[in-house]
This record gives structure tokens, C-alpha cells and sequence, in this order.
């Protein structure tokens, strides 16, 4: 049914646990299966409880590297026993409210400086769920979230140069292709490519540096390799004569620029977070070369929290000396989708899109979407992925403070993701081959 799943319990044995019944008579559902896509919401009950009994629901998961990401939340029976997160409020703990989703946006480790590492999509992210009442547990259910649904193919890429994985839906196609620039520690970040792919994209999550033979961190990139990888893309026969879109986040985002301003015929560009301005390291393609934009880290900041704070390093991309890093998009023959969170510290992300949005209305442009979300960090990605508020930063060389607040950013990467989605939709002219919920 899927691509090897390496579960530390069978299927039976997950069925099993999400019906079981603890000797207190409580038990938890997970609506509507135990088993859901990644990105899919799920509706969690209790019942068998005493009428208007306290208790609190824990929920946790553990990234690839061992660490626990919990929260927890104090609820109140209602007269029979029961207890919906649809309905019923949150009396205290890590939210307070009405929150059907909040054992899973509030997820967060002690450390405060971490991001939640998930690099094997084909194992399901486990999130365990209990009621506990004076440290006992009266019930325990895990929702298995899957990362890669049913169908979909997944294949390393060591073609030429190229290095990433390939995700194609099921089926013979004709599917769009998008380009995924997604890169965490090195290594293509295959999870919304995974998840692009459940909706009828075919996905190249494409690594750049820091990966297999790669260099470990790259003092220059040449577009040419880009290119290669959407080459690939295009020839394989699933994706023949089908328009391609480039997704990006952070760094990536204005290498996606540089992409779809020079190579020919990119049909749509999703930036998230991102720069309109070269940065860190020149870019090359034939006879161009975009010198980076430059920053002073003397304009660094410590927060109260104690963080160092990066936001304002770079230097003004209107300024002189920044103009010749600036990217010409206005050259772009495709579409633009920029993501935005007016709380990202890792750099100045709404500014910089809002010069990319006058740069194309100055040029008689209007072949751009701007999504702002006030209170997002800095990487918004798909739904109910935790929140990362601070973490090792390659190019600071220390945990840098990427801002945001945890609620506000789940509600940004719930409504980002659909809006995405569609984007492509609209310009690649996408069908949805596959329904929301494929398990």
C-alpha cells in the first residue's frame, strides 16, 4: 500500500492500540482513522470519563534526532464523560480555548533553540496522545501522520550532477513538474515534495550543497546546475511537454528568482521567505554574474529571550551598493507567488518582497501574488509542522532567533499551504489526481 514503511509495530498492532480500552474504562478516537496524511487534521475525542471529571491530554513526538516535542492541556468532562476538541475549551496548559488542533500546533521541545527534523519520508511521523489524571494514564493513542500516500513513487537522483529525489504521483500522467529548493542541513527536505506529489505534481526536491559529493558549502552556484535539474524533470516521461513551477524558502528564494528570470520557460515560482536580492555567494549563468548582497554584522541583536537576532544584518538592497545584487524579475516570463511573515527575523522578508512586487508594477507587471501573515517566523512549510522560533543558522555560524509566535504561524503554514497549492494549480494547470485524505 505504501513504499516500505519501517514501523516499529505492524498495522494490527496500531489498530489494536487506537481502539484499545484502558482498564478506567477511558478511551480516545482520532477521527476520521488513526492513520492520516502528514498535512491532514484529525478530530480527537475522550470518553469514559466521569461526568465533569479534570484531566489533561499530553500529546508528543520525537524527531529523527530524539528529541520530544510535547504540549499538554487541562480539559473538563462534559455531563456524560466526554471530551471533544472540537467543542470544548482548554482550561490551561500550552493553549487556552477552543483549539480542535492544539496538541499538535503547541508541539515543542525544551530546548528552545531546535527544529523539528523529519529527512525519511517513508516512515509516518508518530504523534502519541494520552489522558492522564494525578500522573496515571488512562488512555494512549498514537496517530500515525504519513508523509508519502498511497501511489506515490519515490526515487533518489544521482543523474550527471544532479542530486536530489523524484516524487510522481500514481498514474502514467501527464503531470506539471515543480522544482523543490527546500534544503535543510544539506539534504533535499522531502516532505512538502512528498506532499505536492500526493496532489498530482511531480516533484524533484533538488539538493544543492552540503549533500553526498556535493561541496560541502558552495562559494559560488551556477545556474547551469539548476538547469540540469529541470532538465531531468522535463524528460521523464511522465512530465513530458508539461509547464514547470520552482518552490523555495529562505536562501533558496532568490536562487528560485534568479531561476525563473534566466532559464527559460518557468511557468510559476513560489518564494517563501526569501530575499529579491542575490545573497551570501555570487550566481553565475553563462556570461551573468549577480554579485551577493552584502550585510554587517555589527548590526546584530540579542533579544530577551537571549538569542541573537540577524534580522537586520543585510545590507539595504536599495542602497548602492546593494542594487547590483538585485535580481531583474521583471524579465520573468511566469508567474509569482511571494509567502511573507511580517515577524521573520531572519531577515527583513516582507520588505523585500514588497520591493519585488514594486519592481514588476514599475515594469507594467501585475503577474504576482502577495500573501502576508502578521505574526509567522521564518519558515512557514506545511500544515502542523512545529514551530521553530530559534536554531543553528549555517551562515551565522550559532542559534540565531527567527521569530514569530507558535499559534499565528500554525494558522499561517494551514492557510499558506492551499493557497500554494492552487497557485500551481492555476499556472501549471494541475488536476488534484488524488483526494485530500489518500489512508
Amino acid at each position: 500500500m505504501f513504499a516500505v514503511l519501517k514501523h516499529a509495530f505492524s498495522p494490527l498492532a496500531r489498530n489494536t492500540l487506537a481502539k484499545m480500552h484502558y482498564s478506567s474504562g477511558v478511551s480516545i478516537r482520532l477521527l476520521p482513522s488513526y492513520k492520516c496524511s502528514f498535512e491532514d487534521p484529525v478530530h480527537v475525542t475522550v470518553s469514559g470519563l466521569n461526568p465533569h471529571q479534570r484531566v489533561d491530554l499530553r500529546s508528543k513526538i520525537t524527531d529523527e534526532n530524539g528529541l520530544d516535542f510535547k504540549a499538554s492541556a487541562t480539559y473538563q468532562a462534559d455531563d456524560s464523560g466526554q471530551i471533544d476538541l472540537k467543542r470544548d475549551s482548554s482550561l490551561g496548559g500550552s493553549f487556552t480555548g477552543v483549539e480542535p488542533m492544539g496538541l499538535y500546533w503547541a508541539l515543542k521541545a525544551d530546548t528552545i533553540s531546535c527544529k523539528f527534523t523529519l529527512s525519511d519520508v517513508t516512515r509516518p511521523a508518530l504523534v502519541d496522545i494520552e489522558v492522564v489524571s494525578d500522573d496515571k494514564v488512562l488512555a494512549k493513542v498514537t496517530n500515525e501522520r504519513h508523509c508519502l500516500t498511497d501511489g506515490v513513487r519515490r526515487s533518489p537522483v544521482t543523474e550527471g550532477r544532479v542530486r536530489g529525489t523524484l516524487f510522481m504521483p500514481p498514474g502514467k500522467g501527464p503531470f506539471p513538474g515543480i522544482l523543490d529548493t527546500n534544503v535543510f542541513r544539506g539534504a533535499p527536505f522531502e516532505l512538502r515534495a512528498a506532499l505536492l506529489a500526493k496532489r498530482g505534481f511531480a516533484v524533484l526536491a533538488l539538493a544543492f550543497q552540503g549533500y553526498q559529493d556535493l561541496p560541502k558549502r558552495a562559494d559560488r552556484f551556477h545556474l547551469e546546475y539548476f538547469e540540469e535539474g529541470i532538465d531531468f524533470l522535463r524528460q521523464q516521461p511522465e512530465v513530458k511537454g508539461q509547464k514547470i513551477g520552482l518552490v523555495s524558502i529562505s536562501k533558496s528564494g532568490d536562487l528560485a528568482l534568479s531561476m525563473a528570470t534566466f532559464l527559460p520557460d518557468i511557468a510559476a515560482t513560489i518564494w517563501v521567505n526569501g530575499c529579491n536580492a542575490n545573497t551570501l555567494v555570487p550566481v553565475y549563468y553563462k556570461d551573468i554574474c549577480v554579485p551577493p548582497l552584502l550585510f554587517d554584522v555589527s548590526r546584530t541583536k540579542i533579544t530577551p529571550l537571549g538569542l541573537v537576532d540577524i534580522g537586520e544584518v543585510m545590507d539595504d538592497p536599495l542602497s548602492k551598493e546593494g542594487l547590483p545584487s538585485v535580481i531583474p524579475i521583471e524579465r520573468a516570463p511566469g508567474s509569482f507567488m511571494f509567502v511573507v511573515s511580517e515577524a521573520d527575523r531572519n531577515w527583513r522578508s516582507a520588505y523585500y518582497a514588497k520591493l519585488a512586487c514594486d519592481r514588476l508594477k514599475a515594469h507594467g507587471k501585475n503577474n504576482f501574488e502577495l500573501v502576508k501573515y502578521e505574526k509567522a517566523g521564518h519558515f512557514i512549510e506545511v500544515p502542523y509542522m512545529p514551530f521553530c522560533l530559534a536554531n543553528f543558522h549555517g551562515v551565522a555560524g550559532q542559534p540565531v532567533y527567527f521569530g514569530g509566535e507558535p499559534k499565528a504561524h500554525a494558522e499561517a503554514q494551514l492557510d499558506a499551504w492551499p493557497k500554494m497549492i492552487n497557485f500551481f494549480k492555476k499556472h501549471l494547470a494541475a488536476t488534484d489526481h488524488n483526494p485530500r485524505s489518500m489512508l
